[in-house]
């Protein structure tokens, strides 16, 4: 393990500097939020009531949903000025994180503020005081222990918090933990945790130094802390620093085939002499949206999901047709250029255990529908709210005993283990032949085609070196080496990283990695 783990850990570095940078600048944010809050509220109860009351709520919605519900907001603001309001990435993270970090500052300011000795008021007010000198004389000096115990609890549970930040596509040491999760390389996930919790005690000791300073009136050990925070802050900046060239980004979805695609396109365009970096974990929900704002420049698709996410489509034409209305819409909408199919296919299918199908007599989705009322459905954490399942339920009337949500690795895990009695499998996936799985057939075709497409942004549909350098893995890659490529990260022993998979793939196809 000790290998591993320290390979994990030469990822940690600028991973951590964003980390650091993105939890940073949320903490000043709901600093600057928090404090004129707590002074306002200290002296007026039914602010108070208010201003609590709705940063408790806040409090109570999770910092994933808080993150998502970022999205569509910033979407809406941006296409009502015209534009230009990202709605991926470093804003919605840093309004989401900001607003988390609002309530134990805000609490623990109007607490030291409302304990103050009333005598003590009543003296600076003796003795001339205006409200201002108060404030800074008086009341800031007395609070300040009280209310640095609120700003480390705040700094703590944004460090947590931030690692969600890659499920919007800011980059975070929550790369590494879901990445780790869905390739199941532990040392992967062990090196995310460790990094997120050392930042965490870290800062949390550098505040509380700060903190028992201010109370033993030690200014210079206090100035001594925060300036090692801010020199780790600086630091952090280091990467954002001007590099001699643009980089490209390239995004992917929160699957192993995702990763492997990921690096055998950056590859192809690092050899070509652009510079590179991936933005992993994207969900479907907001891939498209990113290459189509211009934060990410490209990243490989399905047909039928961008045909049913984002067209809003429910009839489903030949594969070779559905490809054709996609480029020409995207285009059209957005600038995006479809570069065309990779070569294979990565459908949702409806899979058993072998033995399990064989014994029910089942064969198709037809036959599924009598036997779904005593069987336990997995599906992949997107497939229950997406279109396609909807529009197999039209097609279909299947109505399981159960249905439950899972990680698309555990998923597999679940079926093998009998938690689930049907999963909502990936054509491409190595585990079907692995496994012994019966995929069941769709006689009805309520299942539209899934053609891997590569996606291009606006900025670089028009880029001949960009396009030349991508385009030789147009058609190349079949599904049976796409699948032999998965398993190689997906399967339990001698697991291969999606870097070392996406090397043996461009030998399979004959586009060799450096």
């Amino acid at each position: 393990m000790t290998g591993p783990f320290l390979e994990a850990m030469t990822r940690v570095p600028d991973l951590l500097a964003a980390h650091l940078l993105l939890s940073a600048a949320a903490l000043i944010l709901g600093l600057a939020i928090s404090l004129p809050l707590a002074i306002w509220s200290a002296r007026s109860p039914a602010v108070a009531r208010w201003t609590l009351g709705i940063a408790s709520l806040i409090q109570t919605i999770p910092s994933l949903a808080l993150l998502a519900l970022f999205y569509p907001l910033l979407l809406f603001l941006s296409g009502l000025v015209g534009g230009g309001i990202p709605a991926l990435g470093f804003l919605p993270s840093l309004l989401a994180l900001s607003l988390y970090a609002v309530l134990p500052i805000l609490r623990n300011g109007v607490t030291g503020l409302a304990g103050i000795d009333p005598a003590v008021i009543e003296a600076a007010d003796g003795v001339g005081m205006t409200s201002w000198q108060k404030l800074r004389m008086v009341e800031a000096p007395l609070v300040a222990p009280v209310l640095m115990a609120g700003i480390r609890t705040a700094a703590v549970w944004t460090i947590g918090a931030a690692t969600l930040s890659t499920t919007v596509g800011q980059p975070s040491l929550g790369d590494m933990i879901f990445a780790g999760l869905q390739t199941q390389n532990w040392a992967l996930v062990l090196a995310g945790c460790f990094s997120a919790a050392a930042l965490a005690l870290a800062v949390d000791a550098l505040l509380g130094v700060i903190e028992r300073s201010i109370a033993r009136r030690r200014r210079g050990v206090a100035l001594g802390a925060g300036g090692v925070l801010i020199a780790g802050v600086l630091l952090a900046l280091a990467p954002l620093w001007p590099t001699g060239g643009s980089v490209i980004t390239i995004g992917a979805k929160n699957f192993s085939e995702q990763y492997i695609l990921a690096r055998l396109i950056g590859d192809r365009l690092e050899q070509a002499g652009y510079k590179v970096r991936y933005r992993d974990g994207l969900g479907s929900a907001v891939i498209y949206g990113a290459v189509s704002s211009g934060a990410i420049d490209i990243y490989v698709d399905y047909a039928g999901t961008i045909w049913t996410n984002e067209m809003k489509r429910r009839d489903t034409p030949k594969r070779a047709a559905m490809v054709s209305a996609i480029g020409a819409w995207s285009a059209k909408t957005s600038g995006v250029k479809v570069l065309g199919s990779l070569g294979f296919e990565n459908a949702y299918a409806f899979a058993m255990r072998g033995d399990a199908a064989r014994d029910r007599g089942l064969v198709s989705l037809d036959d599924l529908v009598r036997a779904a009322p005593g069987l336990k459905f997995g599906a992949d954490l997107e497939f229950l709210e997406r279109p396609e399942w909807a529009a197999i339920q039209r097609a279909y009337p299947i109505r399981f005993g159960s249905a439950r949500a899972y990680n698309p690795t555990f998923m597999y895990r679940a079926l093998e283990s009998g938690q689930a009695d049907v999963i909502s499998a990936f054509s491409s996936d190595g585990r079907i032949a692995a496994q012994h799985l019966t995929v069941l057939s769709d006689p009805r075709g309520a299942i539209p085609g899934y053609d891997a497409i590569v996606l291009v942004g606006k900025a670089h549909a028009s880029d001949a070196k960009f396009l030349a350098a991508v385009q030789p893995l147009i058609g190349r890659v079949s599904v049976e080496a796409m699948r032999a490529a998965n398993y190689q990260v997906d399967r339990d022993d001698a697991k291969a990283s999606p870097e070392a998979a996406a090397r043996w793939l461009g030998r399979k196809i004959g586009v060799p990695m450096r």
